[in-house]
């Protein structure tokens, strides 16, 4: 990926920071509160045409088990070297089982993980399929899930757990997916965190009004503000639009190829010139910086990339760096795990390399 010669010079300047900032990951302590989904792949070669329907006979061959959904942003943040708590509901089941373990392995504390016997773990699994010397395709996709909220006491012990610890962490971060744990009590639990919280979620920005930094992408924001996101004009719109809605210090829109939009009540010395600044309530400005795409060659899977910037973006923050900063850093982040199918994350090494690759 070539980038334009001011970005550039404006990357270079900043790398000696960056590298300091990747440095301090492993200092953080962060918060993750969402919908904890277990992804499944399971894959086969296909042996014959059942006589009992017209359907496929898979011979199985593998079954790879990885974090989803919510699960995934805790599974960024601790390969990323961060020393993770993770709040969340899992099933009296199996699969409950298996995304435990795998937190469990990665070092991540899961004593905010409660059971729900009424409702199954998350769990979407993929099928897919290959004749003889062919390429694996995906055939169908099982989801076990329920579309009930969990119980109120459930609830209340959720957000009685988040307000014990939420004064001993650098960073809450909402991973919502829609799928339940989010609820009221929960979210004014996680929002009321002295410095910052970030939302990830897919719709009702509103309900977490006052959060630090939301992160949509561009559908989400589309959705959000009302009206389609076009040109630069819209854009800007929608940054302003998204602040008012949300209360929030920072709106961080990301635009797939188009790379990334940062809105931010401040301008920070560590951040370089705005690309653009418009005044927002009471002439107050807002400043607005575009970021663009690391990589937009080597795409090949984007599931699960806005999880991989949620964490380099948090982490950064929580170690001093500007907005700007820690967007570069979420960006390049996701424009490494965009390169892997299914669900990815990185680590802070990756991170460094990329960075040298880009400026060099």
């Amino acid at each position: 990926m070539v980038l334009d010669s001011e970005f550039l010079t404006q990357l270079k300047a900043a790398t000696p920071r960056l590298f300091d900032l990747l440095a301090g990951f492993s200092q953080v302590e962060v918060l993750v509160v969402g919908d904890l989904t277990l992804d499944e792949f399971m894959t086969g070669q296909v042996e014959r045409i059942s006589r009992e329907a017209p359907v496929l006979i898979l011979r199985h061959e593998t079954t790879e088990q990885v974090p989803g959904g919510g699960a995934n942003a805790v599974y960024n943040f601790a390969k990323l070297g961060a020393q993770v708590k993770v709040v969340g509901l899992l099933g009296k089941d199996e699969q409950g089982k298996a995304l435990r373990r795998i937190f469990e392995a990665a070092r991540v504390d899961t004593t905010g993980i409660l059971v729900d016997s009424n409702r199954p773990t998350v769990t979407k699994t993929r099928i897919s399929g290959h004749a003889r010397q062919s390429v694996t395709q995906q055939i169908v996709r099982v989801d076990r899930k329920s579309d009930d909220l969990p119980e109120v006491d459930l609830q209340l012990q959720l957000a009685e757990y988040i307000q014990r610890r939420v004064a001993t962490v650098d960073a809450v971060i909402c991973s919502d997916y829609g799928d339940g744990v989010l609820t009221a009590p929960v979210i004014e639990a996680a929002i009321s965190h002295p410095q910052r919280t970030i939302v990830d979620t897919q719709k009702d920005l509103q309900r977490y009004k006052g959060a630090t930094l939301f992160t949509p992408n561009l559908p989400e924001a589309e959705k959000a503000v009302g009206y389609a996101i076009t040109n630069s004009e819209t854009l800007y719109q929608a940054g302003f639009d998204l602040l008012r809605l949300t209360d929030a210090e920072q709106i961080l829109i990301t635009r797939g190829e188009e790379g990334m939009s940062l809105f931010d009540r401040v301008n920070s010395s560590n951040s370089p010139s705005p690309s653009f600044i418009f005044s927002g309530t009471g002439n107050i400005p807002i400043y607005c910086w575009h970021i663009p795409a690391f990589n937009r060659t080597d795409v090949f899977d984007v599931t699960g990339a806005g999880d991989t910037v949620v964490a380099a973006l948090t982490l950064a923050l929580s170690m001093g760096a500007s907005s700007w900063e820690a967007a570069v850093l979420g960006n390049l982040a996701a424009s490494l795990v965009v390169r892997i199918f299914g669900t990815a994350t990185t680590t802070v090494d990756e991170l460094r390399e990329a960075l040298q690759a880009l400026v060099s």
